[in-house]
């Protein structure tokens, strides 16, 4: 693979939607690495192109008003449960 990683990453993410840990999955880096680079992706998509973000979700009692959406929540505030949906991200 060619580029930066953030350059693949984007590249992925013009592709198709994913999840930080599928993009590390497929880069062969760690998923808190990975969401560094998609801070930095988000803020250098410009142009025609958007940065979108399917918040992360409780799967218990569906939350998904988390401050911030680039980040993947350790449990709800609202019932605690850990059982949080991984965000998805994409560029349009």
């Amino acid at each position: 693979m060619e580029g930066t990683t953030r350059q693949r990453i984007a590249d992925r993410l013009r592709e198709e939607p994913s999840t930080a840990s599928a993009l590390a999955e497929a880069l062969s880096l760690p998923t808190p690495v990975v969401y560094d680079h998609l801070e930095h992706v988000s803020k250098s998509v410009g142009g025609d192109e958007e940065f979108l973000v399917a918040p992360p979700e409780c799967r218990e009692c569906g939350f998904d008003g988390f401050d911030d959406p680039v980040n993947y929540p350790s449990r709800c505030p609202e019932c605690k449960s850990e059982r949080i949906e991984e965000p998805a991200f994409v560029i349009r």
